[in-house]
């Protein structure tokens, strides 16, 4: 990685590990998944996520990238239980996720979440012992106490740990308080990481150091990691693989390079157009994104895509196929994908329906 800053796609710079976590079976796999909320007063249901599959190899990172509203977030909870899925599965090293509360307990050993907001996910009554304590005590982990709490607080860099066990978060920078969210995380030696826009709330000259640091528990502990951002200069700088959201379902996805360097599907180009190292004019989206209780027929992009309106689609063929015709669900692997009848007409892939 020749670069931290989040504002854009330096040349040649990415947080990938290559073409290896192709070759190994998912640690995690999401097929077919439904999250839908009931509508209110007898309206229709809102579907949040709306079919995904996505897979999740050991010591891989993939980011979840799209605009507020589109289902990211409550994907990445229900990947860890937090949100029931209404249809579809998840499997996590190959069993289906169960949802007693005896099985998510012993889930949430193997897989944790780092939020967004480290003021708000940080009890202010607590010492950053206890915050990173607090799981060891949940789980009944036999092993020293002490000694685990300093490991956890030292690979999250925070050292000497000694120095922050009797501090509270108000004393803390909003680095430091991100690095006690991730020590409360590493502290039960996970193999996944959800982390929601890990670094949205501070402040640039940060960002960097806690990206540099979640590549480097990558690297030293085989961490696998979902990144949810809206953020696509993020990841660039630390992903191997990006799935890009819309309207509750996957529209893009492939390594990261091939994604941001070469974008196939009218948004992901929108998204790139608007970083401030994008060369050209930026592409304003009209419109806010559809409701999720009133999905549009065909293509759910049509309504806001550039493509369309611009005669592109009628002039390749398609323009009747995007307002009507429904694309199939993205594979979850590691290859190359975009649901668009444009991308799809303009340049043809072995990809095909499930």
């Amino acid at each position: 990685m020749t670069s931290t800053t989040t504002s854009g796609a330096p040349a040649g710079a990415t947080g990938g590990q290559g073409d290896t976590a192709g070759d190994t079976p998912p640690l995690l796999s999401v097929q077919g998944l439904h999250v839908t909320f009931p509508g209110r007063r007898g309206a229709a249901a809102a579907r949040a996520v709306d079919g995904v599959d996505l897979d999740i190899r050991r010591g891989e990172i993939v980011a979840l990238v799209g605009e507020s509203g589109c289902g990211k977030t409550t994907l990445a909870r229900s990947l860890l239980g937090l949100v029931r899925p209404t249809g579809g599965r998840v499997t996590f090293d190959g069993a289906s996720l169960e949802y007693s509360s005896r099985a998510l307990k012993a889930y949430r050993r193997r897989a944790q979440l780092v939020l967004q907001d480290p003021s708000g996910s940080l009890n202010p009554r607590h010492t950053v012992y206890d915050i990173v304590a607090e799981g060891l005590r949940i789980h009944g982990h036999a092993r020293d106490e002490r000694a685990t709490v300093a490991e956890a607080l030292s690979r999250a860099g925070l050292r000497p740990p000694e120095r922050f066990f009797l501090r509270y978060p108000h004393e803390l920078s909003g680095g430091q308080r991100q690095r006690v969210v991730i020590a409360g995380a590493l502290v039960l030696q996970p193999e996944l990481l959800v982390a929601d826009e890990p670094v949205a709330s501070l402040d640039a000259s940060v960002r960097g150091e806690i990206l540099a640091l979640l590549l480097r528990l990558r690297t030293e502990l085989g961490l696998s990691a979902l990144v949810v951002t809206h953020d696509l200069g993020l990841a660039w700088n630390i992903a191997d693989r990006v799935a890009v959201m819309y309207l509750g379902r996957i529209v893009e996805t492939g390594p990261v390079e091939q994604v941001l360097t070469a974008p196939r599907h009218p948004y992901t180009q929108a998204l790139l157009s608007v970083l401030p190292e994008a060369p050209g004019t930026p592409v304003v989206l009209t419109g806010e994104p559809p409701d999720p209780s009133h999905v549009p027929d065909g293509c759910r992009f049509h309504v806001r895509c550039p493509v369309l309106a611009g005669g592109e689609a009628e002039r390749a063929g398609v323009a009747d196929a995007c307002r009507n015709r429904e694309l199939d669900i993205l594979r979850g692997g590691a290859e190359s994908q975009v649901a668009c009848h444009w991308a799809r007409a303009e340049r043809p892939t072995a990809e095909a329906p499930r």
